[in-house]
C-alpha cells in the first residue's frame, strides 16, 4: 500500500493507527499520539512528529520501544512468528539464510548483549548485512546502557524511516 501525504491527512484516528501503527515495532501508542500533530506538510513531516513522540516520551516508554523488537534470529524469527516488517528486514539482511552455526553465534551474541543491557540489540537491518550485524554487536557491547538506548532509538529511527517510506509515496 502506498498513500500519499494528503491521504494520510484524510485519516480517521483509527486508520491512521492502522497504517502507521507498524512503522513502529508493537507501539501504536506513537501513532496513536502523533495523529494529534496533522495536518502532516510532508513525509519528511510524519517521520518528525513520529520521532518527537518517542523521543519526549519518557524513558519508560522509551524502553517499552526498545524491547518491542524481536531479537535478530531469535525465537519468533525461528518460529516464524516475525511481523511481516521485521521478517522482511531480517530477511533483506540474509538472517533467513543462515547456517547452524551461524544461527548459534547469533543467539550467543543476543544473549550476551540482552544480559548487560536488559533490552534486545537493535540494529536496522535493511541497512547492513550478517557480518556488519554481528561486527555492531561487538562494537557496541563495551557502550554504557545510556550509549545503547541513544543507539538503538537511532536505529529505530532508520527503521522508522525505511517502513514510511515505503507506505508513503511523495
Amino acid at each position: 500500500m502506498s498513500l500519499t501525504i494528503s491521504q494520510i491527512n484524510g485519516l480517521d484516528d483509527k486508520e491512521f493507527v492502522r497504517i502507521i501503527g507498524p512503522v513502529f515495532e508493537n507501539s501504536p501508542w506513537i501513532a496513536e499520539a502523533a495523529f494529534a500533530k496533522k495536518p502532516f506538510h510532508d513525509l519528511s513531516g510524519l517521520q518528525r512528529a513520529l520521532c518527537e513522540t518517542v523521543a519526549n516520551s519518557g524513558e519508560a516508554l522509551q524502553l517499552g520501544l526498545i524491547r518491542a523488537h524481536p531479537d535478530l534470529v531469535g525465537k519468533l524469527a525461528l518460529a516464524g512468528q516475525l511481523t511481516p516488517e521485521s521478517a522482511g528486514e531480517q530477511a533483506a539482511a540474509g538472517l533467513d539464510r543462515l547456517s547452524p552455526e551461524e544461527v548459534a553465534l547469533f543467539q550467543k551474541q543476543n544473549a550476551i548483549y540482552k544480559s548487560k543491557f536488559d533490552f534486545p540489540f537493535v540494529i536496522c537491518a535493511r541497512l547492513n548485512k550478517k557480518a556488519a550485524i554481528l561486527a555492531g554487536f561487538e562494537a557496541r557491547l563495551p557502550n554504557s546502557r545510556e550509549q545503547e538506548v541513544k543507539t538503538a532509538l537511532e536505529e529505530i529511527f532508520k527503521i522508522a524511516e525505511l517502513r514510511l517510506r515505503d507506505l508513503v509515496r511523495q
